[in-house]
């Protein structure tokens, strides 16, 4: 059956839930397979970066802080995130495997959805640790404590999933009598609603919604926290501990705009004006993969404390060197002493 005829099976004269979707990914772009194993690759030193990281902050006591518990909540996130979508992916086109079952395609689509938005509040929560530290630095330790920090981060996560199943919920009540072919490379919310044929008002709030939750309201708490921090700054005299302050917040501005700014722009363009299928899934996925990539290489090579407790682990998991041989080389030192001095 081709994409172009895919459609949904009718059960009755009112209502259509299709068995499967079809994901019909690029479109005439040759040697794109290339493209797939680039995205392999990416995922393969995400899990390796993101999971070092993890360890790397779990095994080490002195970086149970809350600061770095808002960077563990971000690694997992990611790799979460990454795991959600490019193994799947990747079946679905190297190995051209691009029927999903209907079930299987609004699972897909929580988990995408939700791992998105939850490095989004991630990333707002990291912006007020950073204020809170420049703005209000002797009561930071005061402020910025475990217990807060783990209610922010659990408000993320209890908020985000209840949002996002609704949202997906919504799809349920839809009726899909027409094609079933879904233009994107994963069971995207906005494609796949916009395939039904009865009312989807509510589907487009959602998405509005959505929209505004997890990529317009965070970027702009962002920009608020950012805006503060520029006016604590420039009330600093020396220019040293102004480049300083803004050292602890480069890694942090990175994984903004990487994230942020991609999706942002790819979102205004489709609802100001047309956007091409293909450029959509480009931007989307790079930006699915890309800031997951690079939050470990960021918050390990740009940080010293990350940086120094990787060097105490190597240090004390580095195999000791052999007693006897250390004992032996002493001896024949003592023995070529005595000799020299007889």
């Amino acid at each position: 059956m081709g994409s172009e005829e895919a459609t949904s099976p009718r059960f009755n004269n009112t209502f259509v839930r299709p068995v499967y979707f079809y994901l019909s990914g690029f479109s005439n772009i040759p040697h794109i397979t290339y493209y797939y194993v680039f995205l392999c690759f990416v995922y393969i030193m995400t899990v390796i970066g993101n999971g070092l990281l993890l360890s790397v902050i779990y095994m080490v006591k002195t970086l149970h802080t809350p600061k770095y518990m808002i960077v563990f909540n971000l690694a997992l996130t990611d790799l979460c995130g990454s795991t959600a979508l490019i193994p799947k992916l990747l079946d679905t086109f190297l190995f051209n495997r691009r029927y999903i079952v209907y079930e299987a395609c609004l699972s897909y689509m929580f988990f995408v959805m939700f791992f998105g938005a939850l490095q989004s509040w991630t990333l707002v929560t990291m912006a007020y640790d950073r204020f809170v530290a420049i703005c209000f630095p002797l009561r930071y330790h005061s402020i910025v404590t475990k217990p807060a920090i783990t209610a922010m981060l659990l408000f993320s996560w209890v908020f985000i999933t209840c949002q996002v199943a609704f949202t997906i919920a919504l799809i349920d009540r839809l009726s899909f009598c027409g094609s079933v072919v879904v233009n994107s490379f994963y069971c995207d919310h906005g494609p796949v609603f916009y395939l039904a044929c009865n009312d989807t008002s509510l589907n487009n709030i959602m998405a509005y919604a959505a929209f505004l939750l997890f990529i317009c309201f965070p970027l702009v708490l962002i920009a608020i926290t950012y805006v503060s921090i520029s006016i604590a700054l420039s009330r600093i005299a020396s220019t040293k501990e102004r480049l300083k302050a803004l050292k602890t917040c480069s890694a942090h501005l990175i994984l903004v705009a990487i994230f942020f700014l991609p999706i942002f722009g790819t979102n205004v363009a489709a609802v100001t004006s047309s956007i091409h299928p293909n450029a959509r899934i480009i931007n989307s996925s790079l930006t699915h993969t890309i800031p997951a990539f690079l939050n470990p290489i960021l918050y390990s090579l740009k940080t010293e404390e990350v940086l120094n407790s990787m060097r105490r682990l190597y240090k004390q998991n580095a195999p000791a060197e052999p007693v006897v041989s250390t004992l032996s080389a002493c001896s024949e030192c003592n023995e070529a002493t005595s000799a020299a001095c007889n």
